[in-house]
């Protein structure tokens, strides 16, 4: 409870005073750095748009793999099935099937789980990229502001 009554203010006092600090660039000899600063957020604008572009290229792969290897998995899980019901009655050479069958099955559910973690990852991928692409976008307009700012004076 201190603490909040200590930090409450803090925050408050921070936020009410962080609009009149906001911009960086404010008279003509800053345009230089202004111009170095907007060049560089233009080509990391570039770069994570390719970026961006490249992984929603390659989602479409890892979901095509992902769908395979989720059919593999359920197909091996079914034939599995059918060589247990047969090695209950069957003979040894029939167990054996079944649990080479069942050696597959796990092998693939295993295959099935790995894609759909690359598929996870993949949509990760894409929503940081996403992410850091606005928040630079942002960045550039605000230097577009501080530019327009400066030629007013």
């Amino acid at each position: 409870m201190k603490k909040i009554m200590f930090l409450l203010p803090a925050l408050l006092a921070v936020m009410a005073f962080a609009p009149a600090f906001s911009q960086k660039y404010t008279t003509i000899a800053d345009t230089a750095a202004l111009n170095k600063e907007y060049a560089a957020v233009s080509s990391d604008i570039t770069s994570l748009t390719a970026d961006l572009n490249k992984a929603q290229s390659d989602l479409a792969r890892y979901q095509k793999k992902s769908d395979a290897a989720t059919s593999d998995a359920q197909s091996t899980a079914q034939e599995t099935t059918d060589k247990a019901s047969n090695a209950t009655n069957g003979s040894v050479k029939d167990a054996r099937k079944a649990k080479k069958a069942a050696r597959r099955s796990v092998k693939d559910a295993k295959d099935a789980r790995k894609e759909a973690n690359n598929l996870d990852d993949q949509n990760k991928k894409i929503s940081k990229l996403s992410a850091q692409l606005d928040k630079k976008q942002n960045r550039l307009k605000e230097l577009d502001n501080m530019r327009a700012s400066i030629k007013e004076y």
